[in-house]
C-alpha cells in the first residue's frame, strides 16, 4: 500500500501543476482590480482554458486522497511539489529551450529526495493527537491564509502577502484532505464530510489569493515560495496533530530527514528557473529575459503545488 500511495501522491501532484499553469495564463489577463475578490474566480471560469485547467486539477483529488490513506503524511506531503518536473518538460516543449544547469540540478536533487524519502518512510500509519491539536492547527493555518484579505487595499495588501497567504491556505487544504482521508478509513463520515467542506472552503480563498499574486509579481517570485511553504509547512506542523510511528524507519528516520532537505533544496532551485517561471506564468517573454520578467500589470500569465 506504501508503494500505491507514493504513485498517487506522484501522480496528483503531476495533474496539480498541469492545471495550475494552465490557470496561471488566464489569470495574467485578469483586470487589476479584481484581486482578492470573488469576483476574480467569477471572471476566470467564463475563460475555457482556465476551466480546463481546473478539471485536470480535480482529477488529482481523488488521488491525493488515497495517497494520503495509503502513505504516512510525511512522506505524501513532500511528493505534492515533483509535478514542478512536469512543468520543466511542458516549458521545454513550448519555448524551445534546453534546461539550464540549474534546472537539471534542481530534478537531479528532487529524484534524489524522493529516493530518500521513499527508503526512509515509517511502514506503520500516523494518528491524530486529538480534536484540540487537530483543530488548532487547521484554526492557524485558515487565519494565515486570510491575512491578504484583511490587509485589502491597505499598506501591507502586496504580491508577497497574496502569495504567503495562499501557500497557506493549500497547506490547511492538504491537511484537511489527510484528516479526511483518515476518517473515512475509520467509518466516522460524518467528520470526512466535514473536513472536505472546510477543504473546499479554504481552497477557494487560497485560489483567489494565488491568482491575485500570480497577477502582481513574477512567477520567479511567487513559485518557488508558494511550493516551498505549502509543501513544508505542514510537514513542519505534523509533529502538533499527528502521532508518526518511527520504529521501523530506516536507520531511525535519517534517510526520511535528510531526503525532505534534499528535495526542498531541488524545489527552489528548479522553480527559481526562466524555464519553469515562464510556463506557469504563460509569458514566454519572462523566459527569456523580455519584459514580461518583472510582471506585468494586468498581463496575461499553481503550485498544488501541492501539490
Amino acid at each position: 500500500m506504501l508503494a500505491a500511495g507514493l504513485i498517487a501522491g506522484i501522480v496528483s501532484s503531476v495533474l496539480f501543476n498541469l492545471g495550475i499553469a494552465l490557470q496561471a495564463i488566464e489569470a495574467r489577463r485578469t483586470p487589476r482590480e479584481e484581486g482578492l475578490r470573488a469576483s476574480l474566480i467569477w471572471d476566470l471560469l467564463h475563460r475555457r482554458l482556465w476551466v480546463t485547467g481546473l478539471g485536470i486539477e480535480w482529477l488529482g483529488v481523488p488521488l491525493e486522497i488515497l495517497a494520503f490513506a495509503w502513505a504516512p503524511f510525511v512522506v505524501v506531503q513532500p511528493l505534492l511539489a515533483c509535478g514542478l518536473l512536469v512543468l520543466l518538460a511542458v516549458a521545454r516543449r513550448l519555448l524551445g529551450e534546453m534546461p539550464s544547469r540549474g534546472a537539471l540540478a534542481g530534478v537531479a536533487l528532487i529524484i534524489a529526495g524522493i529516493g530518500l524519502i521513499a527508503w526512509g518512510a515509517p511502514g506503520e500509519q500516523d494518528t491524530h493527537r486529538g480534536a484540540a491539536a487537530v483543530i488548532g492547527v487547521m484554526a492557524g493555518l485558515v487565519l494565515a491564509s486570510l491575512v491578504p484579505f484583511a490587509l485589502r487595499g491597505r499598506r501591507g495588501d502586496t504580491a508577497m502577502t497574496a502569495v504567503l497567504g495562499s501557500a497557506c491556505g493549500f497547506a490547511a487544504t492538504n491537511v484537511a484532505m489527510k484528516l479526511m482521508a483518515d476518517d473515512i478509513g475509520s467509518g466516522h463520515l460524518v467528520q470526512a464530510v466535514a473536513w472536505l467542506a472546510v477543504a473546499g472552503v479554504v481552497g477557494f480563498g487560497a485560489t483567489v489569493s494565488g491568482m491575485t499574486a500570480l497577477q502582481r509579481a513574477a512567477a520567479t517570485t511567487v513559485i518557488p515560495i508558494s511550493t516551498a511553504v505549502q509543501t513544508f509547512l505542514p510537514v513542519a506542523l505534523e509533529p502538533l496533530f499527528l502521532e508518526e510511528s518511527f520504529r521501523d524507519a530506516s536507520l531511525e528516520g535519517i534517510p526520511l530527514l535528510v531526503g525532505l532537505v534534499v528535495m526542498l533544496v531541488g524545489i527552489v532551485a528548479l522553480a527559481r528557473t526562466r524555464h519553469v517561471s515562464a510556463i506557469v506564468a504563460g509569458v514566454p517573454g519572462e523566459g527569456r529575459g523580455g519584459p514580461g520578467s518583472r510582471g506585468r500589470p494586468g498581463a496575461g500569465g499553481a503550485v498544488p503545488s501541492a501539490p
